[in-house]
């Protein structure tokens, strides 16, 4: 029975992952499709622009959009999986030989599970270097003319700087490195006394230690006409840590570097809320997949002769969008303070892993 049990455990297994993956597969190449066919419409006025670089850019741009649709594939691929073995009387068979449903799930949680850790310290990482590598492609496309040129949105990301010699705000249309390199910059220079002295406009400033390195510069002047420079700097006395501080995403940081922004943050006086957040929702992410294999599960198991199958499957849909809707109430609130992060992270995985887990006690055992 042992020999069986083993057997049929690597089968479901394997079964199980062969579904996730595929489901993984069709909804990245969807979203390349639809992401491409953005970046074309946006890249159409450019002349410069290759199909290969913007299909490129949209490339390296869907991993990290995927990665949070990760928690519904491992719900669609279970589903998937538990009801083509369903239809085709595997499931019949397992039972008739003496395997509970416990034992032909148990193999799907341990490869959710795996799957997650892989995600938490393989995917993640590799999701956020390409989010940085696309950025700086997306920057080279839309940032040929003087002043960034391509499309710039009305807020962009802005700094004030107070130092010596009066104040500069810079307003950048795009942001690398987590800040430390930008592009499509705008700077408004003020002398001491708040009179306004120039406008400087670049297509890329790097921040180096005690200032800033503009290049392709135009200076504007009340009384002088317009100024083209290679190269300028501006004093700052900001550091490349604060930079990233204030710039950067907790969904554009790796997980192995979280816990350094974190520490990096408290030292300097930051919100760490939303680091803190992204922390426990990776770590969380196995216990998660998990959960959604049990929802799944709950809703697949169903043999198709009893009939109701389209219920049970939309039943499992309607679950995983309010455990999503769940996580996004808790994930805010958790950056607004309102919530503690573990339990923002964690909520969701608990209430998901335990309607799943009530919900087959109640079908298999009564």
């Amino acid at each position: 029975m042992s020999m069986v049990t083993n057997t049929l455990g690597r089968y479901f297994a394997g079964r199980f992952v062969v579904a996730a993956i595929g489901v993984f597969a069709a909804i990245f190449v969807l979203l390349v499709l639809v992401d491409y066919i953005e970046m074309v419409r946006k890249t159409s006025g450019l002349v410069d622009a290759s199909a290969i670089a913007v299909a490129e850019t949209s490339l390296f741009r869907v991993p990290q959009l995927l990665e949070k649709m990760m928690p519904f594939c491992i719900l669609i691929g279970a589903m998937t999986c538990y009801l083509a073995l369903s239809r085709r009387l595997e499931l019949v068979v397992a039972r008739a030989a003496g395997v509970s449903a416990w034992q032909f799930i148990a193999p799907a949680l341990a490869s959710a599970m795996v799957l997650g850790v892989l995600a938490t310290t393989a995917y993640n990482p590799m999701s956020a270097n390409l989010r940085e590598l696309s950025k700086r492609m997306e920057a080279e496309l839309f940032g040929n003319a003087p002043g960034g040129g391509g499309v710039q949105d009305a807020a962009g990301f802005w700094i004030n700087q107070v130092n010596s010699d009066g104040q500069a705000i810079i307003n950048a249309a795009r942001s690398e490195q987590q800040g430390v390199r930008l592009t499509g910059l705008t700077v408004f220079r003020f002398d001491n006394n708040d009179q306004f002295q120039e406008r400087i406009e670049a297509q890329q400033a790097t921040l180096e230690e005690g200032h800033w390195l503009f290049k392709s510069v135009r200076r504007y002047t009340l009384n002088n006409p317009p100024v083209d420079q290679d190269n300028f700097t501006l004093a700052t006395s900001l550091t490349p840590a604060q930079v990233r501080n204030s710039f950067s995403t907790p969904e554009t940081v790796s997980f192995w570097q979280l816990p350094g922004y974190i520490r990096s943050s408290e030292s300097s006086g930051f919100a760490t809320a939303g680091y803190r957040l992204q922390y426990h929702k990776l770590i969380a992410l196995p216990f998660l997949l998990a959960a959604m294999v049990m929802l799944a599960a709950s809703v697949s198991l169903r043999f198709f002769r009893f009939g109701g199958v389209q219920k049970m499957v939309l039943s499992g849909v309607g679950a995983g969008f309010l455990l999503y809707v769940l996580s996004k109430v808790t994930e805010d609130l958790s950056k607004a303070e309102l919530m503690h992060p573990i339990a923002s992270a964690w909520l969701p995985v608990c209430v998901g892993g335990l309607t799943g887990f009530l919900a087959l006690l109640y079908l298999e055992d009564g």
